[in-house]
């Protein structure tokens, strides 16, 4: 029989595969992951841990025939494809700047032997959609438009049965030892889980509790769309076919649209990963030195003075994951109000999440920033203060984590400094003044401006 390599790489499952379909027409498929130290030495360890589950589980799903090779990919990809013979290595289309780049240097080294790109992580491939003269869109509510107008396949079918083929493997990756840091729960058999019980359960109300982290109504999918351990197309297919509409549905299917958005961005700009997509703005001055490390290490640890920064600070070093609304929270705390630069706070996310996407974390920084497409506008701080007591409106989230202040009771825990006795032990001073710290940045995006 004639051998393909399907070499999975965000696409760690078996259903809603089109890559490994075309692999299976082949003949005999041989289920490869590269362990690429460019990527994995880069990480943190939740998404290290993520992805370790996930192999596993990959690795019983091909009757244990997954084979793991650690090295660089156009070292490692043509060199298992000659030793077994194979007449080609099946991907799915990798659309981020590392990704291009890397399948451009395997394709070279592949040969004669094909690299055959089907698919991608996205409903719609980035940089497929355009405006009507061919330009990429640059704001979100016409392209979320054209994106639906677009509509995108239904699901691919889960292969019956493979040959699979068999070859030498290292070791799966031990997942690394969070201690008492837990993170969701990884696989494709998890993904189907958590997903059938949103659906079933949450997302009629999306719409009115997704900014209430102190409510779990959010989906918990942004993992698995990363890892591929589901296809947002199947997601579609699944709301569709549900039978529910309504604003939940709505908003939800809204989310998944800005997750593309971003993707194809970067697809058309991938500069934009790490340089500011408006110019305008990068000659915007930044504060330095001791105080700010200071700053910018209390802002890590969670030891603000601000209750709901804090918290959602600290959940990111106890789970790998926060809360989106408490995303924006923090990253206008650290640039607007500590006066970082957003590069600084996306890398921090990108080795702490374990769904650090590239497109979505470093453009969403962007928009808080007022540095991005759709940017917040840049003269909008968010008040700390004023979004604890809004989203978590009877302090529930600040108290699970911040336990300094877990017998603080109701609205006033966003507030402990005007408490009659003053802060509880052991919870810090405010670093800032927020009020004044609004002024300077105000002062500081009109200088970058020149107005």
């Amino acid at each position: 029989m004639p051998t393909a390599v399907s070499w999975f790489r965000r696409d760690l499952r078996l259903a809603d595969n089109p890559a490994l379909l075309a692999a299976c027409d082949v003949g005999d498929v041989l289920p490869l992951f590269v362990l690429d130290p460019a990527i994995w030495e880069k990480s943190g360890d939740p998404r290290r841990h993520f992805l370790a589950g996930c192999l596993a589980e990959l690795h019983e799903a091909t009757g244990g025939r997954l084979v793991v090779r650690r090295g660089k990919p156009e070292d490692v990809v043509p060199a298992v494809a000659r030793e077994i013979g194979a007449q080609s290595v099946h991907v799915a289309g990798d659309t981020g700047p590392y990704g291009r780049t890397r399948d451009r240097a395997v394709e070279r080294a592949l040969g004669d032997v094909d690299l055959v790109r089907t698919g991608s992580a996205y409903a719609i491939a980035p940089g497929t959609i355009t405006k009507d003269d061919d330009t990429p869109f640059k704001v979100f509510t016409p392209f979320s438009r054209r994106w639906r107008e677009h509509g995108w396949p239904d699901p691919a079918p889960t292969p019956r049965e493979v040959s699979w083929a068999r070859a030498d493997s290292e070791a799966l990756p031990e997942a690394p030892d969070l201690g008492d840091t837990e993170v969701l729960e990884s696989g494709e058999k998890a993904a189907r889980r958590q997903w059938e019980r949103f659906l079933d359960e949450r997302i009629a109300d999306y719409d009115r509790q997704r900014d209430r982290p102190d409510l779990d109504t959010t989906s918990r999918m942004s993992a698995h769309l990363h890892f591929g351990t589901v296809h947002p197309r199947t997601l579609l297919h699944d709301i569709s076919g549900s039978g529910q509409s309504g604003p939940g549905v709505d908003t939800y299917v809204t989310e998944l649209c800005w997750r593309e958005f971003y993707a194809d961005v970067l697809w058309h700009r991938p500069e934009t990963a790490r340089e500011y997509y408006n110019a305008e703005l990068a000659g915007m001055a930044y504060s330095t030195g001791k105080g700010a490390e200071e700053d910018f290490a209390a802002w890590a640890a969670g030891r603000t003075g601000f209750p709901a920064v804090d918290a959602a600070m600290r959940q990111l070093l106890a789970e790998g994951w926060m809360h989106n609304r408490m995303r924006m929270i923090v990253a206008s705390f650290l640039v607007k109000d500590l006066h970082q630069e957003w590069t600084r706070g996306a890398r921090y996310f990108m080795q702490h999440l374990v769904d650090g996407d590239l497109a979505s974390n470093n453009h969403g920084w962007q928009w808080v920033a007022g540095t991005g497409t759709d940017a917040s506008p840049y003269f909008r701080v968010f008040n700390p203060i004023t979004q604890g007591k809004k989203f978590d409106p009877d302090g529930d989230y600040v108290r699970r984590w911040v336990p300094e202040l877990a017998d603080v009771p109701g609205k006033k825990v966003h507030e402990p400094w005007t408490l009659p006795g003053g802060l509880p032990e052991g919870y810090p001073e405010q670093v800032v003044d927020h009020a004044q710290e609004r002024t300077v940045a105000l002062d500081r995006y009109a200088a970058a401006r020149g107005r």
